[in-house]
């Protein structure tokens, strides 16, 4: 087995099929607003697909697997906090989202406190997308640089033109239709994959699985407290950090708020995201799972022993090594089309944040819609070239790359979220109450990841509390000062 030539013709052929139906999904978009938001026509169930293949990308594809082969299964008490998260969310923020006409995310904190905070939350949300999926850009290139025999960079910018090309002519629209499109498909090759590893041992399941059994990777549940805010993976680390980190990312992030707007209703939002939470606990399941199978395929063989420099590799290695000829190509276009969705996701909702956020409020209040249009575009060319350089910053870590990615999101993502919830739970805070506390938030952050003084499940949660604490310190202290 091996990357055939027919391998070579499937993903060649899936990857320009994406781009045409994308473009053609997109339709023709008459101005910025249905550019970024497809005019509110797209079903619930398309975008609740979205956001999966959204939040997934190559660190879910790749990383996760690798990440069980080295450990066991106790990453997947996050996702019970992911659910919980999107549960929490569709009650205590979808709804102030679908009040007026809102664009981004970012437009409630206008409503709620100002123009100063709307315009600080969509900097800090720029800055961190492109940190964290310049990480996911360099994940999605592993399994191209093996299957081409070329370097990153130039798998990086291969992809990157991809998700370029259907982006900037779809619009969120195409993107989404493309995102619904990918999930079937990665989600398909990853049970091939399971299907073809059992199959082929003799002993099938009982067989394959013998040597993870064995080394105990099937435990699930972590409930230690031994160094409990040191563990990453225990059960209270996973459910309060997985929570919190699923409410500020498909709460307060552009990238997922983008696609519920474009839901015609509250109650659609709602299907979306909390089905979307269903499908991630049963997609961790299954490329976990993935993981401990490839562990039993090469009998426990260490990362180096297979000629790899890291775990993220160990899955590309077995598509390209293990599957029959044109699955092999199935399952990377597949593995390649998860990655895009979250590359064309983030140059839609950077742009859409930019335009609408900073760019019109301040340039362009009379702006005509197919300027709008024409610059929205260009923002969109921009950013990639910018994600194609942050990718080239990351290429060289040593750590997971789905962690990474996750402790990149954590030093806004509790300042994000915490400014959110001063908005929606308490009535009092003021707009520099608010702005103070953000700010804490970010900064508490720095000194927490820096100083390593919690594991990365916690650092949402940190964040979220010390922006709250401050906001409703500083809201007490003025109210003082002016009573008295």
């Amino acid at each position: 087995m091996g990357f055939s030539l027919i391998d070579h013709v499937v993903v060649a052929a899936y990857l320009l099929s994406i781009v045409a139906f994308g473009i053609w999904r997109g339709g023709k978009q008459k101005s910025a607003q249905d550019y970024f938001l497809g005019k509110e026509s797209i079903p619930w169930w398309a975008v609740c697909f979205s956001i999966v293949a959204a939040e997934t990308s190559a660190l879910t594809v790749i990383s996760i697997p690798g990440l069980a082969y080295l450990t066991n299964l106790n990453f997947l008490q996050l996702t019970f906090g992911y659910l919980l998260g999107r549960i929490a969310v569709s009650f205590l923020l979808l709804p102030s989202y679908y009040k007026g006409e809102l664009s981004t995310a970012y437009a409630f904190l206008e409503s709620r406190f100002g123009y100063k905070t709307r315009r600080f939350a969509s900097i800090v949300f720029l800055f961190t997308r492109v940190a964290a999926d310049g990480v996911r850009l360099f994940a999605t290139a592993i399994p191209l640089k093996l299957v081409m025999d070329i370097d990153y960079p130039t798998a990086i910018l291969i992809l990157a033109l991809v998700a370029l090309a259907y982006t900037s002519l779809g619009g969120v629209r195409g993107v989404i239709w493309v995102d619904a499109f990918q999930m079937v498909i990665y989600l398909g090759g990853a049970v091939a994959a399971a299907v073809v590893m059992i199959s082929s041992h003799a002993e099938g399941w009982s067989g394959i699985t013998r040597a993870a059994a064995e080394a105990g990777k099937f435990g699930i549940l972590n409930l230690s407290f031994e160094n409990f805010f040191a563990q990453p993976y225990t059960l209270l680390a996973g459910i309060l950090g997985g929570c919190f980190l699923s409410m500020a990312s498909h709460g307060t992030d552009q990238l997922i708020v983008q696609r519920l707007l474009t839901t015609k209703s509250l109650a659609d939002g709602r299907r979306a995201l909390i089905g979307s939470g269903v499908i991630i606990v049963v997609q961790f399941a299954m490329f976990l799972t993935v993981g401990l199978l490839m562990y039993g395929h090469y009998n426990g063989a260490s990362i180096s022993s297979l000629g790899l420099s890291r775990a993220d590799e160990v899955f590309p290695k077995f598509i390209i090594e293990g599957l029959p000829e044109g699955l092999s190509g199935l399952i990377i276009a597949g593995l390649l089309a998860a990655a895009l969705s979250t590359l064309s996701g983030s140059m839609s909702s950077m742009s859409s944040s930019i335009v609408l956020d900073l760019y019109r409020p301040i340039f362009g209040a009379n702006m005509s819609d197919e300027r709008a249009l024409r610059i929205s575009r260009y923002f969109t060319v921009m950013f990639c070239g910018i994600l194609v350089g942050s990718a080239f910053f990351f290429m060289n870590s040593d750590q997971a790359v789905v962690e990474l990615a996750l402790s990149i999101a954590s030093f806004t993502y509790g300042g994000l979220l915490g400014t959110f919830l001063l908005g929606v739970l308490f009535k009092r805070p003021r707009q520099e109450d608010a702005l103070a506390g953000f700010v804490a938030g970010i900064l508490v952050m720095v000194t927490v990841i820096t100083l390593k003084l919690v594991a990365w499940t916690w650092f949402t949660l940190t964040g979220v509390l010390a922006t709250i604490l401050v906001g409703i310190l500083l809201t007490s202290l003025s109210r003082k000062s002016i009573s008295s």
